[in-house]
């Protein structure tokens, strides 16, 4: 079934200088979609499926008219998925033949799929707002793991992790303040496009907030006096065992490009470090709450749990 446990969504997909002129073959939650740009060089989505033999139309080419052409017998679809021509057949009647499109947007420096067949999608993508703002700089690492989405996911929600997993990068300060009696104290507020995290220690609030937009982006706010800094993690299901992690960071200081590598290599170090530790997860999947022990802590990730076992899980 297409899209399984993530069926009806919008969810990023890939950075947008990903697909030029050719076309790109991508997996979501287990289903084929081949990305391409049409004449008027807008992104067009379709199931990578001909529906004549099944080949992957991300095999073929796409023409000057902005068709993309199927390797196997050249059939030729336009964006909207409609079959333009098929060869040797001129009296094949094209209304019938088309491809499976996907609604596509391209929003920021991302494209974005809804996960679910035909032109239209019943509502718009609610990107992260640093991840839209001009005014800010944006880079993206994009990276795979051997993991199910939701241990991912789950990962990128968890705060208390930071001063054990990250106690050399990002969570070293949180690690020296630690002693054998602290306490973590983690709130969390229902919002539109999804909720709110923030948290405090041994009763000292932290001006950082983590915000999880519905159904695989987190967005941390880091404060920095007079600057505005924001890490991003978009969690994007492949299939059952396999994620596509696209790491963003968005700032309004050190903006020349040449300086985007040392982000990259900031967030590479930091998703290398959780990365490590979430592929060993047993079971793959995250399981009900009540499958695993949890203590007062995991209060993000398990309403995390709570969504996707109610609103996703059986998706298709």
């Amino acid at each position: 079934m297409a899209f399984q446990g993530f069926a009806r969504v919008w969810t990023p997909l890939l950075p947008s200088r990903s697909v030029t002129n050719g076309p790109v073959g991508v997996k979501v939650a287990g289903e084929k979609v081949v990305l391409f740009r049409g004449r008027d060089g807008k992104a067009a989505a379709l199931v990578d499926r001909c529906p004549h033999r099944g080949v992957e139309l991300s095999l073929g080419s796409v023409g000057d008219d902005g068709c993309i052409a199927c390797p196997f017998h050249g059939w030729r679809f336009g964006a909207d998925g409609t079959a333009r021509g098929v060869p040797l057949n001129p009296d094949a009647k094209l209304e019938r033949l088309g491809a499976t499109p996907l609604p596509v947007r391209e929003i920021g420096e991302l494209l974005w799929i809804y996960t679910a067949p035909g032109t239209e999608a019943p509502s718009e993508p609610v990107p992260p707002e640093a991840l839209v703002d001009p005014g800010l700089r944006r880079t993206y690492l994009e990276t795979t793991w051997r993991c199910h989405w939701t241990r991912a996911m789950e990962n990128m929600l968890d705060t208390p992790h930071l001063p054990f997993v990250h106690r050399r990068s990002i969570g070293r300060s949180m690690a020296r303040r630690m002693t054998p009696s602290s306490r973590m104290e983690i709130t969390w507020e229902e919002m539109p496009w999804g909720s709110r995290q923030g948290f405090r220690l041994d009763g000292k609030g932290n001006l950082a907030y983590l915000d999880f937009h519905r159904p695989n982006m987190m967005a941390l706010h880091i404060p920095l006096p007079g600057r505005r800094f924001h890490m991003h993690a978009l969690v994007v299901p492949v299939d059952d065992r396999t994620t596509r992690l696209i790491v963003a960071s968005a700032r309004d200081f050190a903006t020349l490009a040449p300086l985007d590598v040392i982000f990259d290599r900031i967030n590479a170090r930091v998703a290398g470090e959780d990365q490590v530790v979430v592929e060993t997860s047993d079971p793959v999947e995250v399981p009900p709450a009540g499958q695993e022990v949890s203590v007062a802590t995991d209060r993000a990730t398990l309403h995390f749990r709570k969504y996707y076992q109610e609103e996703l899980r059986g998706s298709a």
